[in-house]
């Protein structure tokens, strides 16, 4: 076989599809978020504004998480030495699951290195616990829970997205004493729209069942503390395993799940995915604590990125873009063609300073290819007249439809 042969032909597959992505050297300054500069491989560095990023409320710039950071830096050094089992837990890392156990109204939490890597090694391991486990996963479940899902190897049932009425005749087709579980997120990341939790969990207890609940498009940014979805609508107590992401609203990294305490101790016993994988250094711990503790008091942030969402979602539909809005802070604006898609986010970078990357098959399904833009507090009047004037533009440009889409 010929080895080289075959990669290229992959690649050029990606290109003649239109889907080949491109990654821009992205050149951050302390303080300027969303601002940056792009280091063009064959020019001088150029301003661009950044509205694709999941920094969602910028604290990956706030003083007090640079300050812990520095901090457990000059007092530890750069790595923590090894996993957890060895020598990979200090005092940063039991400050942050007790921080986050606290938010989320849990016994307990447990760190990994990548929310990612927290569903893959939970869903994947909960079968060591219950022998026989049927798990019941949206459709539309992020790709980390589905591949958790089958690497498990047991019994999996997928509903449609949203769908409660066929999750019922999941539940009601299989034995009522094999153990269940439901895996269903929060908010869904690319049309923004939110899970229908309470009737998930009414479910649940109906036909005693586990929830497990994916919130890393929803911490930090909704709920009173900054808990989620769940939290805002008092249903926290009904979840038995959160998923969340130190990586987007906490503008940091990592991941991890809330639970009871022995269900966190069980996943920490028995998954490969924490037991084998170094712990995150003390001082991205630290930011992430820090950044949780200034969240969990800081509703005017969470009001003033839902103010820019709407602001955003208003002035997209007043051009009449085909714009998708479930009440969420996500902005997607479907283009339903890949070329066109490349071709809107190159012209926007290129034209315009505006940096926001296409997104495609296989993330989303083919013919629903789109431009998500992720407005912050921070994303100024200035910022965001400069991005409606360009989509106004390039839609015309493009010659592209401009009926809106309903909810």
């Amino acid at each position: 076989m010929d080895y080289s042969l075959a990669v290229e032909t992959a690649l050029q597959r990606l290109h003649d599809e239109g889907r080949y992505r491109t990654f821009i050297d992205i050149v951050r300054t302390q303080g300027q978020f969303p601002h940056a500069m792009w280091r063009r491989p064959d020019g001088p560095e150029t301003p661009v504004t950044v509205w694709c990023g999941n920094d969602y409320l910028g604290m990956g710039q706030h003083p007090d998480v640079l300050a812990a950071m520095h901090e457990a830096l000059d007092a530890t050094g750069a790595g923590s030495g090894g996993t957890r089992n060895i020598s990979g837990t200090t005092a940063y890392h039991k400050a942050l699951e007790a921080e986050l156990a606290d938010l989320h109204g849990k016994q307990s939490a447990l760190l990994f290195t990548s929310a990612y890597i927290a569903n893959d090694a939970t869903l994947s391991t909960l079968p060591k616990l219950f022998p026989g486990l049927i798990i019941y996963s949206d459709e539309l479940n992020h790709a980390s829970m589905i591949e958790g899902i089958r690497r498990n190897g047991g019994a999996k049932r997928v509903f449609r997205h949203n769908d409660v009425a066929h999750l019922r005749e999941l539940l009601a087709a299989d034995d009522p004493a094999a153990p269940k579980l439901i895996a269903f997120e929060s908010i869904y990341s690319m049309d923004g729209d939110f899970g229908p939790m309470a009737e998930i969990c009414d479910l649940a207890e109906e036909f005693n069942a586990l929830t497990y609940l994916d919130e890393v498009h929803a911490v930090g940014m909704y709920g009173p503390r900054g808990g989620g979805v769940a939290e805002r609508d008092g249903l926290m107590d009904r979840i038995d395993i959160i998923n969340g992401t130190l990586a987007k609203a906490y503008g940091v990294m990592g991941g991890y799940i809330a639970a009871s305490a022995k269900m966190c101790d069980a996943i920490r016993s028995y998954a490969p995915g924490f037991i084998f994988t170094t712990s995150l250094p003390p001082a991205v711990a630290a930011g992430a604590t820090a950044s949780v503790r200034a969240l969990k008091v800081d509703q005017t942030r969470r009001d003033q990125h839902q103010t820019q969402a709407k602001i955003l979602k208003t002035r997209l539909k007043g051009l009449g873009l085909p714009l998708i809005d479930h009440g969420s802070h996500i902005v997607p604006v479907i283009v339903g063609d890949p070329v066109h898609t490349k071709k809107l986010s190159d012209m926007l970078l290129e034209d315009h300073g505006i940096y926001v990357q296409p997104i495609n098959f296989p993330t989303v399904p083919r013919g629903t290819e789109r431009l998500r833009f992720t407005p912050s507090p921070v994303h100024g009047p200035r910022e965001m007249d400069a991005l409606v004037k360009a989509m106004d533009v390039l839609w015309s440009h493009c010659a592209l439809n401009r009926a809106e889409l309903s909810a």
